[in-house]
């Protein structure tokens, strides 16, 4: 057997993470920092590109510390938030303007004018045309920003996800890739060929030279110097495909949702063939195999609706206990939890956040609840669109920081009817990184790195009574709509 360690590198929309693994599968070394979300003006959400990436190099070298002294070098996965586009000059490496969000709605006029290409535009690259996507904000920036505008007159002007801006920095401007899973996100990949399509390049205005080569997630991407080690990246993919991975959702087909900043449900496919209201998505590379396909639904704002709560709405202590809160509350408040619009399978980037049913003795606590409830709801129709489109999901593994909420995983489980399985590790994207590169670098106990412990079942408590609440959230969401199409036209 091989022994050694995998070194686990996550970016994600709220945090840097690293996570140091050994041979067992026990973490060895974990670090952790806050990165900032800006929010300057309504529907904008950006990101410092130096943040994202030196928050991660911090948290990279304060875990290789935990390396035994006469190992130089080391195994590395990496695992990225997928639809934050970064700007930068080919020739110094600076960013030319911020990094917008995957959250980021500025483009949606733009969007908006090229409605009549939503299922031509499914079809290519098994995503909806929305705003959230790359290239719609690349084709804002072409447009608005003078930086970006002369870099890419002059020639230098690279646009890529997250993770490629890394690797890009990393190898010293060798490397210039993307893997599947985090270009598919830029809305101009082709799913079934695994290239930049032209028509969509045309589509957008984006110039071919300023993306990256497209390029297997699992391999030798490169390799680079650290704290006196080696580190090689032997593995690269979004961080919901690495959690469908770290939740074990390759070997027997489960379903996996991980509540992050947002909130996802991903299911394996038979094929690159998307279901009404959900998003074909490429699964990550496994090792000398294209990738396969996963059914995707999303739920824009999940932790992103806690920190509304907090502020501006001041609704949630900094420092409160959020199980005790919703233990709280009495009386039952509809709440619809749009930040940022709503995602599948309604895709209603217009739609707006809500309350109702407020009297007099409404609480604090009440309208949390309605906040919390809204977003299993929310999660609640990505399972229906998913039983819809024939797949019936018996289980799922869950994971990320609203999974710790026990209220909510039994709340989620009475709406969906099947068992959620809560792992022991919060920490499913850092894990499935790791597995991915360590089966990648032939380490004969990768598998270990993707067998999640179970910490908690949580079982549906059976009636029609969540039943009966799902409808009439939907009828709650519907009036909403209306609403918001007559007042806000």
């Amino acid at each position: 057997m091989r022994r050694g360690h995998v070194l686990a590198l996550d970016q994600g929309s709220s945090g840097s993470r690293a996570l140091l693994l050994d041979d067992r599968g026990c973490a060895v070394a974990a670090a952790s920092r806050p990165v900032r979300t800006a929010r300057p003006q309504a529907g904008r959400f950006e990101h410092d590109a130096l943040e994202l990436a030196r928050s991660l190099e911090l948290c990279l070298e304060q875990a290789l510390a935990a390396l035994p002294a006469g190992e130089r070098s080391v195994v590395v996965g990496l695992a990225c938030q997928r639809s934050t586009v970064v700007f930068w000059d080919r020739r110094s490496g600076r960013p030319a303007a911020v990094a917008p969000s995957w959250q980021d709605g500025r483009a949606a006029d733009l969007v908006a004018g090229l409605s009549r290409r939503q299922a031509w535009c499914r079809r290519r690259t098994g995503l909806y045309l929305t705003p959230y996507y790359s290239a719609p904000k690349i084709a804002w920036f072409l447009k608005h920003c003078a930086a970006v505008q002369r870099l890419a007159e002059s020639g230098r002007l690279l646009a890529a996800p997250v993770a490629s801006y890394l690797v890009w920095r990393w190898s010293g401007g060798e490397v210039f890739a993307a893997d599947p899973t985090t270009a598919q996100r830029m809305l101009l990949l082709d799913l079934r060929a695994l290239d930049w399509d032209a028509d969509l390049l045309s589509l957008f205005g984006v110039p071919r030279e300023i993306l990256p080569e497209v390029r297997p997630g699992a391999g030798a991407w490169a390799q680079f110097k650290r704290a006196g080690r080696l580190l090689r990246l032997m593995s690269v993919c979004g961080d919901q495909q690495a959690a469908f991975v770290g939740l074990g959702g390759r070997e027997d087909g489960r379903s996996v949702a991980n509540y992050g900043t947002g909130a996802f449900w991903l299911h394996a496919a038979e094929g690159p063939r998307p279901l009404p209201g959900l998003l074909c998505s490429a699964a990550a590379t496994a090792s000398g195999r294209k990738p396969s396909c996963l059914h995707e639904g999303t739920v824009h704002a999940a932790g992103t609706s806690l920190d509304w709560l907090r502020d501006p709405l001041g609704l949630l202590d900094e420092d409160a206990n959020l199980e005790q809160v919703l233990r709280a509350a009495k009386s039952r408040v509809w709440a619809l939890p749009a930040i940022g619009g709503l995602g599948a399978p309604r895709w209603d980037c217009d739609a707006r956040a809500a309350f109702f049913g407020l009297t007099a003795a409404t609480s604090r606590a009440d309208l949390v609840r309605g906040v919390v409830e809204g977003l299993a709801f929310l999660m609640a129709e990505v399972v229906e669109a998913l039983r819809a489109g024939g797949v019936k999901p018996a289980r799922a593994s869950v994971s990320g920081g609203l999974s710790r909420c026990d209220w909510l995983m039994q709340f989620q489980a009475d709406l969906l009817g099947i068992p959620l399985l809560r792992c022991a590790d919060a920490q499913a994207t850092a894990c499935g990184a790791a597995a991915l590169a360590a089966e990648a670098a032939g380490l004969d106990w990768a598998a270990r790195l993707s067998r999640p412990r179970v910490e908690r079942a949580f079982r549906p408590r059976g009636g029609r009574a969540a039943q009966g609440l799902l409808e009439d959230w939907r009828a709650f969401v519907a009036a909403q709509q209306g609403l918001r199409r007559r007042l806000f036209p």
